[in-house]
């Protein structure tokens, strides 16, 4: 009876132990490294990462789940569910210019083989390697020519996922789509942490890491400083224009509205629950705003009052309009888009520059022209 009692303990302690062993392996093996990111999830196990996108249209859904592998290692012996991505990255067909800016900045432009929509590419960098045809053209973003996409052989296609989206014929060719849904983000740094994701695709996991741990410090420590000088903010700023009867503004808890809160503002919807755009028109907009002291504008076609004017002959109603309060951001000219959505800091900055009347240090925005 003692013996058997002796065993029993025995086997109850080797069974604890090996929970013990096997839950060590798993806190060894399994990395979270996202914090800010509500979209994204990585796991860095031993061999490879799972990477996990979140349905931004279907709460509690999967968007995508990815299974990044070293192209130098052999394939895990057990890998969980999901798309098989080899890494890092090659070739790669790339939709966006915030994408190809981000594999520069990675120093990983050389993998940039393929662009959709090569004429909204303001890069010159991009422009010229598509006209010496370095750069595949490989025609609409909503209908790649896939001759074009098979001769250049991507080894993955990145591009911007939309709401029950099909991508049509290039689910086809057997090649990695790698959803960046990062745009989908509500907070600055949430978006800004999608570069682990592409640091990991690039097989630049320590430079992606270090690049958003300097985005995040900046970011943090001026949001800091603008929250102890005080909570007075007295300063109403406005934005963007009504174009077609429609004005888009932020909402309230959208990621622009949140920079232009955090740098100082007093932002007239800061209230709204939204978190994308809202759609209004002239007179909704002219109640909540006709008294603002700034209004700031991104576009490429309004140089002066009079072009201001004549999208809409009564934008003179507003006191920023009547007070040359009005800055605009030539999107043409400047890389704004391609610049902010992975350094939220610089736009912080140049916010709050414009906040506290710096305008001498301003890196995207000018006074409109009289």
């Amino acid at each position: 009876m003692k013996t058997k009692f002796l065993l029993c303990l025995m086997l109850v302690a080797m069974l604890v132990s090996c929970r013990g062993n096997v839950a060590e392996r798993q806190a060894v093996a399994t990395d979270s490294v996202i914090t800010q990111a509500q979209l994204l999830s990585l796991e860095r196990h031993e061999g490879y990462t799972l990477a996990t996108i979140r349905d931004p249209w279907k709460q509690g859904g999967v968007l995508h789940r990815y299974v990044l592998v070293p192209a130098d290692k052999p394939l895990p012996s057990e890998m969980p569910e999901g798309t098989l991505v080899r890494t890092p990255l090659r070739s790669a067909l790339v939709y966006s210019s915030v994408h190809t800016s981000l594999m520069r900045e990675l120093g990983m432009f050389g993998s940039v083989k393929g662009v959709c929509d090569a004429q909204f590419f303001t890069d010159p960098e991009v422009t010229q390697a598509v006209k010496a045809g370095t750069i595949a053209d490989c025609g609409s973003s909503m209908a790649p020519t896939i001759e074009r996409v098979i001769a250049m052989q991507p080894d993955g296609i990145l591009l911007s996922p939309y709401q029950d989206a099909t991508y049509g014929q290039i689910t086809t060719l057997d090649i990695p789509i790698i959803e960046c849904a990062d745009y989908m983000e509500t907070t600055p740094l949430g978006r800004a942490e999608w570069v682990k994701f592409y640091g990991e695709l690039l097989g630049q996991r320590e430079r992606a890491d270090s690049l958003y741990a300097a985005v995040e410090q900046a970011y943090n420590t001026l949001k800091s400083n603008v929250a102890a000088e005080g909570k007075n903010r007295s300063l109403k700023v406005l934005t963007e224009n009504v174009i077609q009867g429609v004005w888009n503004v932020p909402g309230g808890n959208s990621y622009m509205a949140r920079i232009l809160i955090d740098a100082g503002f007093n932002y007239p919807w800061a209230d709204n629950a939204g978190t994308g755009s809202l759609n209004l028109d002239f007179n909704q907009v002219l109640a909540e705003a006709q008294d603002a002291d700034i209004w700031l504008i991104k576009s490429f076609n309004i140089h002066t009052y009079a072009d201001l004017k004549g999208t809409y002959s009564l934008n003179d109603q507003f006191r920023a309009f009547q007070e040359r309060k009005v800055y605009v951001c030539d999107t043409n000219l400047t890389r704004f888009y391609e610049r902010f959505p992975f350094h939220p800091d610089v736009l912080l900055q140049e916010y709050h520059n414009l906040c506290t009347g710096r305008l001498d240090q301003l890196q995207f925005f000018k006074p409109l022209a009289q």
